[in-house]
Order: C-alpha cells, then structure tokens, then sequence
C-alpha cells in the first residue's frame, strides 16, 4: 500500500441504496455508511419505472454529506442490480424514467423472441448468459415490440450504473461486468453482438465504448462540484453489476475457490478464465458474467432467503390478530433446530414458490403432493426451508466440481445470509467443503477495491482479496454429520427435482 485514501461507493439494490466511505490504511480496509435510503417503483400507466432523478439527487446528498464532513475524497464509483437502462435523447435530456425489470411488458417477451427471431440455444451459445424474461435483451425487444417512443428517440442507450456515471461527470460508458448481463454481449469476444442488437433494431453506435472495471469516466461536472462543494473528484467505472462487485471482494487465497452471495436471493458459482458455455451448462441454466481483470463470474441463481422471509412476513401478519408466535431469528431459528432433522424437503426454486399469495400454504401443498409429512409450526416450516436450502446448494456444488476446470476446496460465503450461523453450517455439511463466512459488506469492499486499484493503490484482485482478508476474522464452519446429509441428499433427489 503506497499511501492512505478514502473512496466513496455508491451502492444501489432493488429495493434500497446507500452511500459509503471506504478507508484503506495500513494495509487495511475500514468503511462507514454516509446516508441510506429506499429504492422505490414507480407504477403509472400499466409500467413500472425507476425513479433516475431520485436516485441521482440521492447521491448528490451524499456527496454534500462527504464535503459538510470536511472529507477528502480520492474517487467515486457506482454499482447497481444489473439488466435495466436509460435511454438518452440526442440533446442530453433522460427520456423518460427507465423501466424496471419487474415491468409486465417483459413477461411473454422472451417466449415470443426465442420463438421468431433467435432460438434458445442459439442465443446461450452466443452469450451464455441464463434466459430470463427480464434480461435486456427481451425488455428492448417487448419496447420494439410496442412501439415505445423513448427507444425510438433514443440516441444512446445506458445501463443504470453508467447513466448515473454520466449524470456526474457528461461522459457515456458501457462497463463490461454490468453489459454482461443484458444477454447482449459475446464474453468471447468481450463486445455487444452485432447480430443480437440488429435482432431489436440497434446499432452498436447506440451504446457507450465498452470500458472494463478500473477505467476512468470523468470528473464531477462543474454543476455537480457547485452542488456539492466538492472539487474535479474521479468518477470510475467499477464493476457496475452489483455480483460483480461483490465477487471482487471474495476473500480467497487462490482460484480453487466457489462463493455464494447470500441474501435474499443466492448467487452460487465460480471465478474462471473463460466462459463455460456447452450443452451441460445451457441445460442446467448456468450463466457466464463478466468480472474483474476479465475474468468471467461462472453462476447460478437460487431462491435464497426470500421464502424464509416470506413466511416471517406471514406470520408477522399473524401477530396482529389473536396468534402470537415469535418470529425474531434467534427464537425461531433455536426452534427449528430442536425439530425432527429432515422430516419434509422442498425444492426452493420450484416455481410454486417464486410469489405465492401464502408462502406458509406453499410449502405446505408443496410437502403434501410429495407424499411427506406436512410441516405445521413455525419451527418445523423454518427447518424445512433450511434444511432444503442447504441441499439445493449441494446439487448445484456438485454441479460447480463437474464443470469447473479446477478443483473446488472451499465455500466462501459473503453477502447479509453469511450472519445465519444454523443455515452456515448446514452449507457446510450438505456441501462437504469448508465453509469461510464474510465480508457481510462485500459489495462495496469490491466497488471501493477497484477504485484503490485504478489510483494505482493495490496491484491486482489477489492484492485485493489479500487486504480485504486481513482486515476480517473470517467465519469457519467444517462438515458435520455427513452420513445423514448424504441420505437426505437422496430424499432431496426424490421429492424435489
């Protein structure tokens, strides 16, 4: 570490966003949260928008926060959650807030797009990235599809971490980690498919110079300095994709490594070179995005936390009228440890249980079409969720060990679920691998890592992942009990695929 700097991480989820300062001292990371607020929809005229403007006036509130504070900033970077955009009129203007992923417009899109323009396989083969009907791709072509008056206005087009980019400094990129996800780009030859943007009617001209994770956009505008009292400050492109930033911070010592970004939804998968993209992993609906230092993020979603919280929500609901039941995690998860291990599994990612009207009923229809005891408290319910959580993380393990091109030796798990020490170790014994826990901040360790690494502080992601080490006491959680979560292995593969 040649000298002391602070980077300020602006850090933007679905749901809420936040502002950080990230310290690097003495060989050791340290942050501080500068302001937090939510990240609403907008729902008006049948669509669901992002409020842009919000997000952006947010982030000047920070920044007027850093220079109120007296802080010496060293650069700025932004990530966000992947596949959304803005479209730019040829004057500066934003045309109209970005649509959200979770907009209606998307749901039969792909099913038409993979039906009369390009096939399913054809389009994996050429991107390797998972289908989902909100990936790019399909909310561009669904805007086609009706005629929709800012695409066809739009002079460029930017994905929201680098429309915000734009916004503080007038100058337009197309980060790699964040256009990997639009289902656009070719990681082979690391640029947008000319082929696929014709297939919804654009040209390559439409999007910023593809930049990856490091490169400078700009400074802060003179109107952005004015607002916020601040100076010519660096804004750099991150990785913009909010994994991508957390996958940097991963706190490994060599590449024999998987992670598993826990929250509410789980992220499993591994670092490699080059993308995976063969009729094993396009038949078990692997995705390749892009990391750091063109590496390539080998994933796959998981229904993770999500069903767990969805039947808190319930009974939280419960408490209002005359059932009382205690939902902290402490007192239910010290329940459901005390319940019969194993008694009913379900598999998370069926799509029963993507957004039922009851999760409670889900789960429980679910066990009782599988012929399986049908689980009735809180605490039986909790342990079923667990317990088949941690089993569906084994299946796709071994999926990893089979398709990784070394041998996997340990599980790191980072993101908010590495504070579940019950579900930590349930990881470790479906898995049969060590399991190391933290950073529980990962995403902005990575968004304040690359900054330190594009001002010359650290030389490459292992120097990263070396500081971001020695600056945590890393949670460990060995395999246990692994006869019995074999067998439940067995039951798992019965009742849940």
């Amino acid at each position: 570490m040649k000298n002391d700097s602070t980077f300020f991480a602006v850090d933007l989820g679905a749901t809420s966003g936040r502002t950080i300062l990230g310290r690097l001292k003495e060989n050791n990371i340290s942050w501080d949260e500068v302001t937090r607020f939510p990240n609403h929809l907008i729902e008006q005229g049948g669509h669901f928008y992002w409020d842009i403007y919000a997000l952006y006036r947010e982030i000047i509130q920070g920044l007027k926060e850093v220079a109120r504070r007296g802080e010496k900033i060293t650069s700025i970077g932004i990530d966000t959650w992947g596949v959304d955009f803005v479209c730019i009129a040829p004057d500066g203007a934003i045309l109209r807030n970005p649509r959200s992923y979770r907009d209606p417009v998307t749901f039969d899109a792909m099913d038409d797009y993979v039906k009369h323009v390009v096939s399913k396989k054809e389009l994996y083969d050429i991107t390797g990235i998972q289908l989902m009907n909100f990936n790019s791709i399909f909310q561009l072509y669904a805007m086609r599809r009706e005629q929709n008056t800012a695409l066809d206005n739009a002079s460029k087009i930017l994905f929201v971490p680098d429309a915000l980019s734009w916004m503080l400094t007038g100058n337009e990129v197309c980060e790699y980690t964040i256009a990997s996800t639009s289902e656009l780009l070719d990681p082979r030859t690391g640029q947008l498919d000319e082929r696929l943007l014709q297939s919804v009617g654009l040209s390559r001209s439409k999007f910023g110079k593809m930049v990856k994770p490091g490169t400078l956009v700009g400074t802060l505008t003179e109107e952005v300095q004015r607002m916020t009292g601040l100076g010519p400050v660096p804004v750099y492109a991150v990785a913009g994709h909010d994994t991508g930033s957390a996958v940097a911070a991963v706190p490994a010592q060599d590449e024999q490594f998987a992670y598993l970004s826990s929250g509410t939804w789980s992220l499993m998968g591994i670092e490699t070179k080059q993308a995976i993209i063969n009729d094993t992993s396009y038949e078990r609906n692997f995705t390749n995005e892009g990391g750091i230092e063109g590496t390539t993020r080998f994933l796959k979603n998981i229904c993770g936390m999500w069903i767990y919280e969805r039947c808190r929500s319930e009974w939280s609901n419960a408490n209002n009228g005359q059932q009382e039941i205690d939902i902290s995690h402490g007192a239910l998860q010290d329940a459901a440890m005390k319940e019969t291990p194993f008694r009913s599994l379900i598999n998370p990612d069926n799509e029963c249980f993507a957004n039922p009207p009851s999760m409670v009923k889900a789960i429980q229809n679910y066990c009782r079409n599988t012929q399986q005891p049908v689980p009735e408290t809180p605490a039986q319910i909790c342990r079923c969720i667990f317990e088949s959580l941690a089993l569906r993380y084994k299946q796709v393990f071994s999926y990893l060990k089979e398709m990784a091109p070394f041998p996997i030796k340990v599980l790191h798990v980072i993101g908010g679920g590495m504070k579940n020490n019950y579900m930590n170790q349930f990881t470790a014994n479906a898995t049969g691998v060590t399991v190391l826990t933290g950073p529980q901040e990962a995403t902005a360790f990575g968004n304040i890592m690359v900054q330190a690494k594009a001002v010359g502080l650290v030389d490459d992601i292992w120097e990263m992942r070396r500081i971001i080490r020695a600056s945590l006491l890393l949670g460990v959680f060995e395999p246990q009990e692994q006869e019995a979560w074999n067998k439940a292995y067995e039951k798992y593969l019965k009742n849940c695929n």
